[in-house]
């Protein structure tokens, strides 16, 4: 197939981005699922999995999201189609796996990478609030998870799941509820790989860093420096580099890595910190 993989940068803009380091038809004949795949980390992982070979189905709770990320997909000769997502609704899911049956017969790949938070210290963080970050990045991926597993990945008995997290060696100071849904996640990657194992599945998660993507940019550039001071490497990372990464786990290549989870993160899970401590105050 003729195919260049673009990465989408902030704004919009689309900009040609590197070949994939991997090989040719290393996914040909596979099917892969990517939520939140209209943009971002999302839609990089639905290029170069397109560019390897496979066909690929993306999901967006957001239409203008989907037909772009489509549209883009399609202009570079991928074989794609998409659907409207609500992970946060078991029916959703589930319908969703069952529309992609019905278009390519199976789902070999599963990347649950669709998610959303906030800042905020958590003293002025409401139960509301909370409780729709932790609806959304955990209880959704879970829902997303096991429709696909039961749908498709166990009675085919084979499937790769990569669930997209963040960095949370340390903590997620200024966002307590995705810390405490991304470590829920990365539990929940743990025990799946070991329950599913019998059925060939393989389970394993990524944790991204502060990257440079249409998600980052709601931050601001103050926000953006602060984390790029606070990397190792003095850098904010790329959709592509976290690509590569998921598409290393989606793929057969790691057929002896279940369960585990990949920083990518310039080394800012080791040092450094955004989050200012003040001086105890005093009662």
């Amino acid at each position: 197939m003729a195919f260049v993989r673009w990465r989408f940068g902030v704004g919009g803009a689309a900009v040609a981005a590197n070949r994939s380091i991997f090989a040719p038809g290393l996914f040909a004949e596979q099917v892969a699922i990517i939520t939140g795949g209209g943009t971002g980390i999302g839609l990089a992982v639905a290029h170069e999995l397109a560019f390897l070979g496979a066909k690929v189905a993306i999901g967006s709770r957001k239409q203008e999201n989907l037909d772009a990320g489509l549209a883009a997909l399609r202009a570079q000769g991928a074989q794609a189609v998409g659907f409207t997502l609500d992970v946060r609704e078991p029916e959703s899911c589930e319908a969703f796996v069952k529309s992609v049956l019905e278009a390519f017969g199976r789902v070999d790949v599963l990347v649950n990478n669709a998610g959303g938070q906030f800042p905020s210290p958590a003293q002025n963080l409401s139960a509301r609030g909370f409780e729709a970050v932790i609806r959304n990045n955990l209880n959704g991926l879970f829902y997303m998870t096991l429709a696909t597993a039961n749908a498709a990945m166990i009675p085919q008995g084979r499937g790769r799941i990569v669930n997209v997290i963040a960095n949370i060696a340390r903590g997620f100071p200024g966002m307590v509820h995705t810390g405490a849904a991304r470590a829920g996640v990365e539990n929940m990657t743990k025990t799946l790989a070991v329950e599913w194992a019998q059925f060939g599945i393989r389970v394993n998660a990524c944790a991204p860093g502060t990257i440079r993507s249409s998600g980052t940019q709601q931050y601001g550039e103050e926000t953006l420096e602060l984390s790029r001071r606070a990397t190792p490497l003095k850098r904010l990372g790329t959709v592509d580099e976290v690509s590569r990464v998921v598409v290393f786990l989606a793929s057969d290549q790691n057929d002896f890595v279940t369960g585990s989870t990949y920083y990518i993160d310039g080394g800012g899970s080791l040092w450094g910190d955004v989050w200012p401590i003040e001086e105890p105050k005093k009662p």
